[in-house]
């Protein structure tokens, strides 16, 4: 084990390791201006989270009809089952985060916080509930619909984000 103590030094002190970057130049960095800050976002707008449900939502009944068509009835209810237990939570946590947050930087983290853990906890219960509501439950083709839609999430933004680049 070694001899050497450690420093904590407050912000901007001798030896503090923001201290050693006070020096260097802001070279080649220009804040934007207002104007500027306008037309990049007009160029580069939000994405919607509405757009990204949507999208889900699309892919969670394109893989009950595949499973309907390569199994039965009961394949095609478990896997919307699945499907429906990502796309309910998702909707339910993109509501909580369009409200208007109130507080700053804390309070909004704090609301992402809340609604992730109430997505987390409908999604929970949804699988849970999969037995008693569909009776006869196809785990794999539950199983299909849930990791199949979750996963449409990273496949809508990478779509949507494409689609603002190139609107054409």
């Amino acid at each position: 084990m070694s001899d050497e103590s450690i420093t904590i030094a407050p912000r901007g002190a001798p030896g503090n390791a923001d201290s050693r970057h006070e020096n260097e130049s802001d070279e080649g960095f220009a804040p934007l201006s207002a104007e500027q800050a306008h037309e990049w976002r007009a160029r580069n707008p939000p994405l919607s989270l509405w757009h990204v449900l949507a999208i889900q939502v699309v892919v969670g009944a394109a893989v009950a009809l595949l499973t309907w068509l390569a199994t039965d009835a009961s394949g095609a209810r478990s896997a919307a089952w699945g499907a429906v237990a990502v796309a309910l939570p998702a909707a339910l946590f993109a509501r909580g985060l369009s409200r208007a947050t109130v507080g700053g930087a804390s309070a909004a983290l704090a609301s992402l916080f809340v609604w992730e853990g109430a997505k987390l906890l409908l999604t929970v219960a949804l699988l849970g509930l999969a037995l008693r509501v569909l009776g006869t439950v196809n785990w794999l083709a539950l199983l299909a619909g849930f990791v199949v839609t979750l996963k449409a999430y990273w496949l809508a933004l990478w779509w949507l984000a494409a689609r603002q680049r190139d609107p054409g």
